[in-house]
């Protein structure tokens, strides 16, 4: 089945913080139909981050022919969750997501608690008619021990409560192939994030590469000091094999988005997501309606 090609509002979260339903009307503009939202303001606003309530939100969406499919929540934290869900529900959004997290270096005891708790924020999903989703990045494909961070929370959450959406370019840059990544989990997988690594690249693909030591601790300090804006580029246009993987990705059988986003760009955001959506039609398996 040809995924849908939805785009990840923070690719566009500045312009949002000053003008939230314009930019939304720019956004549909564009052509996109389908969102994912980024909360990263969760202890105060249950929403999607940027103020707006959930009946305007909808409102809004439903005015532009759109639909939401997923919310990151940062932080996820436990005495937020019951508020995050109401809202939601009323948004009529059915997956939530973890944003990002870090582990402390060899720390398994840390990670086992965390899946605890990602196994009953996907309960509380559940109970709802839900789902919950972890998202990752470069720092959960460390080793501790014989396996990865990302095997641990896999082999330690339960997958009828936990489900993932899988950042392909944040496997690459943890030195992993996200095609064995979506055959090995695709029965968990419900969205799949896309960005693209452009070709004058200042950093190395892989950030163990002399980026950052994999046997040491990453947090969000190391992480912001090493991520770079300029390793990413309008998808489509850099060098990520994104036809494999969305060929890969017709195996998931619960897998129905697969969700744009642009961390950083060079161009005006609104320009950047026009830019993306023009490149991307190029690959097939895949619908925009």
């Amino acid at each position: 089945m040809a995924l849908k090609v939805g785009i990840q509002l923070y690719s566009v979260r500045q312009s949002l913080k000053a003008d939230p339903y314009g930019v939304l009307a720019k956004v549909a503009e564009a052509g996109y139909k389908y969102v994912e939202a980024a909360n990263h303001n969760a202890l105060e606003d249950a929403g999607v981050g940027f103020g707006v309530p959930a009946d305007a939100m909808r409102k809004s969406l439903e005015d532009l022919g759109m639909k939401i499919v997923g919310c990151h929540i940062n932080p996820l934290e436990p005495t937020r969750i019951n508020a995050v869900l109401d809202y939601h529900e009323a948004l009529g959004n059915k997956n939530i997501g973890c944003d990002i997290e870090f582990f402390p270096y060899n720390d398994i005891d840390f990670v086992l608690r965390r899946c605890e708790l990602f196994n009953r924020v996907g309960e509380m999903c559940k109970e709802r008619g839900m789902r919950y989703y972890y998202h990752n990045h470069y720092q959960e494909f460390q080793r501790f021990g014989d396996k990865t961070v990302y095997d641990i929370i896999m082999e330690n959450t339960d997958p009828s409560l936990v489900f993932i959406e899988l950042d392909t370019y944040w496997a690459y840059r943890g030195g992993q192939d996200p095609i064995d990544l979506i055959n090995k989990y695709k029965d968990r997988l419900v969205l799949l994030h896309q960005k693209d690594f452009p070709k004058d690249a200042p950093q190395p693909l892989v950030m163990y590469d002399g980026i950052v030591d994999k046997n040491k601790n990453i947090d969000m300090d190391l992480f912001m000091e090493t991520k770079e804006a300029l390793c990413f580029t309008e998808i489509g246009t850099g060098t990520l094999p994104i036809q494999d993987i969305i060929d890969a990705a017709q195996s998931a059988p619960n897998l129905e988005y697969i969700v744009l986003e642009q961390d950083h760009t060079q161009l005006d955001e609104v320009e950047s997501i026009n830019v993306s959506m023009k490149a991307f039609r190029k690959f097939s398996g895949i619908q925009w309606e």
